[in-house]
């Protein structure tokens, strides 16, 4: 049973993936407190739905009302980090805490060329063949337990252009002061791209702090599930009462 001032987390999946990366802390967190994982545009279950920042914003906001508790703690990784910053700068009421997980790095200037040229590639190499390279990755990486949910989920490579063409060049540190609620900024000790901006993104916000997961990657909360999981636990259970 969740507690009375628990806040109530909404997760944000990343690029091509679904709400099904979340598993694991779902799992793991919902006795504690009221949790939710969304689709974002153009994946999972809205698949068909074309993708924007603008329809995101309103799936994560939809999320956060349908708990009925007030402003949630959002935690967004890597595109749904940049989904959750813009939600953050457009619904502040909404907002008690925001976790960025592989999403401290600025998406403007000479960083963001090699992904415009992977999103230009990916349409040219036919969805299924990319949809068993995922799979084979994934079952060789990590245990069914963490991935199953997500391989059941397909992926959403027709959407990746569209969500990065309008994500790259949009998001650097300056994000952060539309921030009202306190940050955290955790990532993967190895994921030395998304988190190249780190340090800048923590100095923009008075409130935000950087946590390392040891040894882990870009795909920290599949690397090393717990430690993710308690890293998040704790940040929530610090969050002021009311925002």
């Amino acid at each position: 049973m969740t507690a009375a001032g628990a806040p109530p987390i909404v997760f944000v999946h990343g690029t091509r993936f679904s709400a099904g990366q979340w598993s694991p802390q779902l799992a793991a967190l919902r006795e504690d407190f009221p949790v939710a994982a969304v689709d974002l545009p153009g994946h999972g279950v809205r698949s068909a739905q074309p993708w924007s920042l603008d329809a995101a914003t309103e799936i994560i906001a939809s999320a956060v009302d349908g708990f009925e508790r007030g402003p949630a703690l959002v935690v967004g990784h890597s595109l749904g980090g940049y989904a959750s910053l813009e939600f953050a700068r457009r619904c502040p009421e909404r907002l008690r805490g925001l976790v960025l997980a592989g999403a401290s790095a600025s998406t403007r200037g000479p960083w963001a060329t090699p992904y415009r040229w992977v999103a230009g590639l990916v349409p040219r190499i036919p969805a299924n063949r990319l949809a068993r390279w995922n799979d084979r990755l994934l079952r060789r990486l990590y245990p069914p337990e963490v991935v199953e949910a997500t391989i059941r989920s397909g992926y959403a490579f027709h959407t990746l252009p569209a969500a990065w063409g309008e994500v790259l060049g949009r998001f650097d540190a300056g994000a952060m002061r539309h921030v009202a609620a306190p940050v955290l900024l955790l990532n993967g000790e190895k994921d030395t791209v998304f988190r190249s901006g780190e340090p800048d993104f923590a100095r923009a916000h008075p409130h935000a702090r950087v946590e390392l997961i040891p040894r882990a990657g870009h795909l920290a909360n599949f690397d090393a599930p717990d430690a993710f999981t308690d890293a998040v636990r704790r940040f929530a259970l610090q969050l002021p009462v009311g925002g």
